[in-house]
Parts: C-alpha cells; sequence; structure tokens
C-alpha cells in the first residue's frame, strides 16, 4: 500500500469521524427543537437526560467509527448499552422518552449515513 493510498483513508476516517462528532452536535439539537411541541416538557426532560450531549458525541464516534472499520454489528452494541444505561430514567419520566427516542434516531441516522459513504470511499480507494 503505498504512502498516497495510506494518506487518503486516514483522510476519510478523520474527516468522517469529525463530520459525525461535529455535525451531529449541531444537527440533533437543531432536530429536537424542532420537534418539541411544549417548552415545559423540554426543560424537564433536558434535567432528567442529563450527559446527553457526551453521550451523543461518544454514540456517533462508536456508531460512524465501527461501520468506517466494516463492522455494522458495533451499531447494535451502542444502541444496545445506550437503551441499558437510560431505561431507568425514561421508565421514571416518560417525558423524556420522547426526547430520547428522537434524538437518539437522528443522531444514528447522521453518523450511519456518514459512516456508510466513508466506508464506500474506503473500498473505492
Amino acid at each position: 500500500m503505498s504512502f498516497g493510498a495510506v494518506a487518503a483513508d486516514v483522510a476519510v476516517w478523520v474527516v468522517g469521524l469529525a463530520a459525525s462528532v461535529g455535525g451531529g452536535a449541531w444537527l440533533v439539537p437543531w432536530v429536537l427543537r424542532h420537534a418539541e411541541r411544549e417548552p415545559q416538557a423540554a426543560a424537564e426532560a433536558v434535567a432528567v437526560l442529563r450527559g446527553g450531549t457526551w453521550i451523543g458525541l461518544l454514540e456517533r464516534l462508536c456508531v460512524t467509527g465501527s461501520l468506517l472499520a466494516g463492522y455494522p454489528e458495533g451499531v447494535a452494541v451502542v444502541v444496545a448499552v445506550k437503551g441499558l444505561g437510560r431505561f431507568s430514567e425514561l421508565r421514571e419520566h416518560p417525558v423524556a422518552s420522547e426526547r430520547f427516542v428522537v434524538g437518539t434516531l437522528a443522531s444514528l441516522a447522521w453518523s450511519a449515513a456518514l459512516g456508510i459513504v466513508g466506508h464506500v470511499l474506503l473500498v473505492a480507494l
């Protein structure tokens, strides 16, 4: 493998992961703002789902990374860990469950799309 090919692979990884984490940090809050109907419920959901921003950043990093690596099963692991980690909070505070689902789906869709595009580029290089 030539230096140029390695550099191209590294560039796809760096750009893909950065776009996933950075772009998702903008996209997910935008989707949540447009999906919420009641500001008071949104404030309660945010309080219940503390740490959600960091969890989302790590989720996008792991999903995009696993797809770039050609390991789509990693997405299931991320979803399982996230769901199990939030289960008790969501059961006790149903108002937070809608925000959790919408945010998770937006985050997963964004990171999976970038991971798939990046993987296609890696295979083509």
